[in-house]
């Protein structure tokens, strides 16, 4: 699961398609609020009982790219140390930002990606979203890494939407509405919408 860039939503999603699939979640990095971490969030958010919220692989105190936070607070990341949990379930992966937010000195989070990851990507329409989108679009499949679909958080904006998505082929699995709240409802009510795109995810 990644976004063009931060703060675009990315972990309401995660919530979402959690709930959504019954899924467990998982963020391998977690830069800065640790006290009310992603992974809180979603716990918080979904009120299915059989989402595991796997451990962190990285918890870092400073809000800053991973690579800046590690670096200050003297750790290096080692993606061998970055050991996807087993479990039987759907997994839900959130990266960290964009996919070319850096880990350490030569890894990005696109280099978290193993070759069974189906990728969403998600889209919060703003200024120059449409460049971001299709930039990060392009570094995956420049990768050959398989892209299930996009969704659009932010109200309908039809022609950023319809340029995304006739220049990538991806299919839209859902947008999300500019929401006054959050809530275990509000995120049970898209589960709902969102759960036969994502079923039909391939």
């Amino acid at each position: 699961l990644f976004t063009v860039s931060t703060e675009v939503g990315k972990t309401v999603v995660a919530a979402i398609i959690s709930e959504a699939l019954q899924a467990d979640y998982w963020k391998p990095v977690q830069a800065g609020d640790l006290d009310n971490s992603d992974s809180h969030k979603i716990q918080n958010y979904i009120s299915n009982d059989k989402s595991v919220i796997h451990e962190n692989s990285y918890k870092l105190n400073t809000p800053a790219s991973p690579h800046f936070a590690a670096e200050k607070e003297g750790i290096t990341i080692d993606l061998k140390n970055i050991i996807e949990p087993k479990t039987k379930n759907h997994l839900v992966v959130e990266g960290a930002g964009g996919v070319l937010v850096p880990l350490n000195s030569s890894d990005f989070v696109i280099d978290l990606v193993q070759s069974d990851y189906k990728i969403i990507i998600v889209s919060r329409h703003y200024l120059g979203s449409i460049n971001h989108t299709l930039l990060t679009i392009e570094a995956l499949k420049n990768r050959k890494i398989n892209i299930a679909g996009i969704i659009f958080n932010g109200n309908e904006n039809r022609p950023t939407e319809t340029i995304i998505l006739n220049a990538t082929q991806l299919k839209c699995i859902g947008r999300i509405e500019e929401e006054p709240y959050f809530d275990q409802n509000v995120i049970s009510e898209y589960a709902d919408l969102f759960r036969d795109n994502l079923m039909a995810i391939e």
